[in-house]
Order: C-alpha cells, then sequence, then structure tokens
C-alpha cells in the first residue's frame, strides 16, 4: 500500500493567535491518525514560480488514513478554532 502526504501551504496569516489554538489541537488529532510530520516551515529556497509561504507535509500510510485523520472529530475542532486565521491549501497525494 502506497503512503500518502498532506501538503499544506499558508497564503496568508491573518490570525496567529488562531493559528497557534489550531496548531495545539489539530497536532495530536494528526498523529492520533498516524500522521508523522516530515516537515513545517518557511522554505529555505524558492525557485521557478515558487512562493515563500509556510509548507506542511505530513506522512501516513495510506491516503485512507490521512482522510481518516481528516475527517476525525478532534482535527475537524481544530479547524473550528482556526476559523478564517489562515488561508490555506491542504492536499492529500498519494506516495510513488
Amino acid at each position: 500500500m502506497a503512503k500518502a502526504y498532506w501538503v499544506a501551504t499558508y497564503r496568508s496569516v491573518s490570525n496567529p493567535d488562531a493559528l497557534a489554538a489550531y496548531a495545539k489541537l489539530a497536532a495530536p488529532a494528526i498523529m492520533a491518525g498516524g500522521g508523522r510530520f516530515l516537515a513545517r516551515g518557511n522554505p529555505s529556497k524558492v525557485y521557478e514560480a515558487g512562493v515563500n509561504q509556510r509548507v506542511v507535509i505530513i506522512e501516513f500510510d495510506s491516503v485512507e488514513k490521512a482522510t481518516a485523520a481528516h475527517n476525525s472529530a478532534g482535527y475537524q475542532e481544530a479547524l473550528k478554532v482556526l476559523g478564517k486565521g489562515a488561508d490555506r491549501d491542504l492536499r492529500i497525494v498519494e506516495g510513488a
């Protein structure tokens, strides 16, 4: 079974306090769902049409586990706390 990856990019953060509150709830919910944080932070370098924005990459054992973690009650509560505090893009990508 192929691994899966959450790839989240943050276009902007309008409420850092909401983002911090989200992170306190989201990290335990993601890890409870089997997620492993591989990278999080701003890029060291950007190339081509790259944008210097925060990126988070989380590994899961499968697309199904990644999807279940996203849909879990704990993660959904974290999203409510974040509200409109950040403009993000979240994708689940299956590994090769």
